[in-house]
């Protein structure tokens, strides 16, 4: 059974339910109520006339009735009572509607506690029927009960007004009814526009499926109403806040959480945020905010997203060391293809010493390299960089060379290795490019030193390239800023930037001496260690020397 037509039956039921139980009560009460007035009247109408001189006068005369009768008559007729019987001691009737029934004894077995000398209403069984009576005492000249006064009113004719209230219940409570049931089809059919026509099993697994793919998502991701207040929140958003897995944080209003938020202002102003940088605690995060907006386009709430900046400097990280890995495979295929080439030519002019010493001479400049990086710089993802690094220089027709006095053995094991290889990788890269950009092709010269003596590890590169200018020396760390020409630039000094904080590193750089520039950056082996606080000056040279340290 759908949805809406649940609801129009459990709405119905329970309206049909309701009128009928308050139409009966309400009957009730009425009928309690009129059945009270006029029994009330009835006892006060008995007083009234028991009271009266004439009445107690009456009794002590030879033929009571000829007095009592006419005026019980005219009190009856004027109050619109079926019977006022007035009666002595003995219940002997003085007065009565029906002439004949004069003299004779009342009856309904009702007199005892008015001739106790109380005032009674009572229902009983008279002479007329069944009726609701007043009875009172009429009290003689000494204050003793000589006769009774009983002022009937048939039930037949009261249950004539209760009928008369009874069908207009009825009338009203059909017309409720009609107009619930019209309520009701209303109801479910706004109930079912505002799920979206969604039945409560639909409802429910979409529910799941929204948690699921909300803790799936490797981002954080807050949801808050028209008022700012939270109402959604994933995991990934608390660990992004610092907060425990379980701590509660809907229905807190989201600048107690993030002071710095602009979600209220996207709910204000219902424009879209893509991409903006901000800082949550200790992690600079890429945050974009979207209003969440009805049919009505009425903004009810929004939504943000956000992922720690780290994480895409990873990532970028990562797509770097592929691309270097791909280049140095291409560069070591496309030279040792030319060197075959060149042993084919000169085997086939039978030039077979030249070819040996051409073999001999590679072989050596190869197995001293790797044997040099094996020795001095044993950690085999970063001889490997080196080696690939190498064989793209030979390609590119440049000279590519790591200090001999260079060492690098001592890393501490709880150092990450992807992180050395940005640093080194792009520092590397950055220097051939600018080498490459000033197109002297005699002075094509890259040099690496590397060393792990002291408390720190040092990694100096050196160039002979365009150099950095005053004006763009502000800048180079800058992501996005570049001084070559060509898209996708500017990235390589940014994720050197960014690896140097992880480690808790700088990164300085001065002009060459002979031209070109020295990057060096000194990361400390242990923790403590890099919470010193160091100072940094000039060094000499003509140039001035920048410093850049990150505050991760």
């Amino acid at each position: 059974m759908r949805l809406q037509t649940k609801l129009i039956l459990i709405i119905c039921s329970l309206l049909v339910f309701l009128v009928f139980s308050l139409g009966g009560i309400f009957y009730y009460l009425m009928k309690t109520a009129l059945e009270e007035q006029i029994g009330t009247r009835a006892l006060k109408v008995a007083e009234t006339v028991a009271s009266m001189p004439e009445i107690q006068h009456a009794f002590s005369l030879q033929d009571p009735s000829s007095i009592i009768q006419p005026i019980a008559e005219a009190v009856r007729e004027k109050i619109d009572a079926e019977y006022i019987v007035v009666g002595n001691r003995e219940g002997i009737r003085y007065s009565h509607p029906v002439l004949d029934r004069i003299g004779k004894e009342m009856v309904g077995g009702d007199n005892a506690p008015v001739l106790a000398g109380k005032s009674i209403i009572s229902k009983a069984i008279g002479s007329l029927g069944p009726s609701l009576r007043g009875k009172a005492p009429v009290f003689g000249d000494q204050s003793q009960v000589i006769g009774i006064v009983s002022v009937g009113f048939l039930t037949e004719d009261i249950e004539l007004v209760t009928d008369k209230y009874q069908t207009r219940i009825e009338l009203i409570s059909l017309l409720v009814l009609v107009v619930g049931l019209l309520g009701s089809v209303l109801i479910a059919r706004n109930v079912r526009r505002s799920i979206h026509g969604l039945e409560p099993k639909e409802i429910g697994a979409l529910y799941t499926e929204k948690k699921a793919i909300l803790e799936s998502i490797r981002e954080g991701i807050i949801a808050v109403n028209q008022e700012g207040v939270i109402t959604m929140a994933n995991r990934y958003a608390l660990q992004l806040l610092e907060l425990p897995v379980t701590a509660k944080i809907t229905g807190r209003h989201i600048e107690d959480v993030i002071p710095n938020t602009r979600l209220v202002e996207v709910v204000r102003t219902g424009q879209a945020e893509f991409d903006h940088e901000m800082l949550i605690g200790d992690h600079e995060v890429i945050v974009n905010r979207v209003p969440i907006i009805e049919r009505k386009s009425s903004v009810t709430g929004a939504v943000s997203s956000f992922r720690s900046k780290s994480e895409l400097y990873r990532l970028a990280e990562e797509l770097s060391q592929v691309k270097r890995f791909a280049e140095a495979l291409r560069a070591q295929t496309h030279e040792f293809s030319n060197k075959l080439y060149v042993i084919s030519g000169l085997i086939q002019l039978e030039s077979y010493q030249e070819a040996v010493e051409l073999i001999t001479r590679e072989a050596d400049v190869h197995q001293n390299w790797v044997q040099f990086i094996m020795r001095e710089i044993p950690d085999p993802m970063i001889g490997g960089l080196l080696i690939g690094k190498f064989n793209h220089a030979q390609e590119l027709k440049l000279t590519f060379e790591i200090d001999h006095e260079s060492s690098f053995r001592d890393i501490p094991a709880s150092m990450e290795r992807n992180l050395l290889i940005t640093i080194i990788g792009n520092l590397i890269d950055n220097a051939m490019e600018a080498v490459l950009a000033k197109g002297n092709h005699d002075d094509r010269y890259v040099k690496l030193f590397l060393t792990d003596l002291g408390d720190d590890l040092i990694i100096e590169c050196e160039d002979r390239g365009i150099g950095i200018s005053e004006e763009t020396g502000g800048n180079v760390f800058v992501k996005g800023f570049s001084t070559k020409a060509g898209e996708h630039r500017g990235i390589g000094l940014a994720l050197v930037q960014h690896a140097v904080g992880k480690l808790n590193g700088y990164i300085t750089f001065h002009k060459n001496p002979e031209g070109g520039t020295i990057f060096t950056v000194a990361i400390p082996k242990l923790t403590d260690l890099a919470e010193r606080s160091r100072t940094y000056g000039k060094d000499g040279t003509d140039g001035s020397e920048r410093t850049s340290q990150s505050d991760c």
